[in-house]
């Protein structure tokens, strides 16, 4: 049986499941969770009642969590990128960079969609005040951190790139990335040039619509 995920293109975890697939060319089925395909949708709800996607489906084996979706790749369906080191303290660097970049770049740009969602005009404002100042601190972080590297890690695309690519890509939707950090800047335009990321842009690119804070013309 191929392997199946659940999720839906324009999610930014489940970009970062779709780049280390593709960066492997691992085979899998894609099923699109959403109103149009119900069945999708009870298949995931009773794969993982959190709620959360993407979900990988191998045989009998559900695994949630995108950062654990990546690592039971690399266990179960080896390929030629090695997205988590081999030895022990870069393996650790590279799941630092992965949760610093779901943790506070993603996380911190949600606030600002989850409060344009509330359809609340003050919690809007709030939760993009609160977004521009955790993304200006992360982005100050990153552009010390990244001086001299190709990737997050160094010179090897890792896990940290599979989550770097999607959280820098909306972060920069929300708080564009000032001139003042090209290093950042660059490194952005990195991940957008790489082809496992730049397939799942354009795979998301018809949903643009539903950016909540409404998507730049770019990119």
């Amino acid at each position: 049986m191929a392997l199946v995920l659940f999720g839906h293109p324009f999610s930014s975890y489940t970009q970062k499941a779709l780049i280390a697939l593709y960066e492997n060319n691992i085979a899998f089925e894609f099923r699109c969770v959403g109103p149009d395909k119900p069945e999708f949708t009870a298949e995931w709800l009773r794969l993982w009642t959190l709620r959360k996607f993407p979900v990988l489906l191998d045989g009998q084996r559900s695994v949630s969590e995108t950062s654990i979706i990546i690592e039971y790749l690399q266990i179960a369906h080896p390929g030629p990128v090695q997205l988590i080191p081999q030895e022990p303290l870069a393996a650790l660097d590279v799941r630092f960079l992965d949760r610093f970049f779901d943790l506070h770049v993603m996380s911190q740009m949600q606030l600002a969609v989850d409060g344009a969602l509330s359809g609340d005009a003050q919690k809007r404002k709030d939760g993009m005040a609160a977004a521009v100042d955790k993304l200006e601190l992360a982005y100050a972080w990153l552009e010390g951190a990244l001086q001299g590297r190709q990737w997050a890690a160094d010179d090897d695309f890792t896990l940290a790139d599979c989550a770097a690519a999607p959280s820098l890509f909306y972060a920069d939707w929300t708080y564009p990335i000032a001139a003042k950090y090209p290093v950042l800047r660059a490194y952005r335009s990195r991940l957008l040039a790489r082809p496992s990321f730049a397939r799942a842009v354009d795979e998301a690119r018809q949903f643009r619509q539903l950016f909540p804070l409404g998507a730049p013309d770019r990119d």
